[in-house]
């Protein structure tokens, strides 16, 4: 991981649960660890949810002013470019889709000025509606990157069905994802898969994640 970290996607890719795990990852290796929440649009299956487990792990958690209550309004009451100027990890958790993309434009002058630290991941699943196709993933990514005035650096493959992900739907999702990366230009970093499952053979590049984040049908 570069130092900072910054996560974008559409809705329900599962971008919240990537940035979970790569922020307890990151507390193994790194003195300092801070997870920004920027979701202002979603209130549901946000970074603002694991308080507790952030604070067991030694992670700073921020998020809006209204995270988690029933005024959970766009409020913003910190300063990116001052936790980017740190020395420690910081991963952005941003909001679905281009609307959610605004938020992070208000830092991109900022971010960008860390372009060396900095990777910006974009998270497709081809298990969601609106980016089933990859020409339809592109086009979102192009979106939120107008909406952000910022580029993408690599794209992650979290294709999955909730508890019902198996090796195989994460085996058929590869060829998808490479041609992704191939239309956008950019490098496919990692395919993840639930930690539950064997490992998936024949992929390449695979990460197992733990599932945190779970859809109300998984419960």
């Amino acid at each position: 991981m570069k130092r900072i970290t910054v996560i974008t996607g559409h809705y329900g890719c599962g971008k919240t649960n990537l940035s979970v795990n790569l922020a307890v990852e990151a507390a193994k290796e790194w003195k300092s660890v801070a997870v920004v929440d920027l979701d202002l649009v979603n209130p549901y299956f946000r970074t603002a949810d694991f308080k507790q487990l952030f604070a067991e792990n030694g992670i700073e958690l921020i998020a809006p002013d209204f995270a988690n209550s029933n005024l959970d309004v766009p409020s913003v009451q910190f300063d990116i470019e001052q936790l980017a100027s740190g020395d420690g990890c910081l991963i952005i958790d941003v909001g679905g889709d281009d609307a959610g993309a605004f938020a992070l434009g208000r830092y991109a002058q900022a971010l960008n000025g860390f372009r060396d630290e900095l990777e910006m991941l974009y998270v497709i699943n081809q298990r969601r509606n609106l980016t089933e196709t990859p020409e339809a993933a592109a086009k979102l990514m192009v979106e939120i990157e107008e909406a952000s005035r910022m580029k993408h650096t690599a794209i992650v493959n979290n294709t999955n069905l909730g508890c019902e992900t198996t090796a195989e739907i994460v085996a058929q999702s590869i060829d998808f994802a490479d041609r992704v990366a191939e239309i956008t230009g950019l490098p496919l970093k990692f395919t993840t898969y639930p930690e539950e499952l064997c490992a998936v053979d024949g992929i390449g590049n695979v990460r197992p994640v733990k599932i945190y984040v779970k859809p109300i049908w998984d419960l």
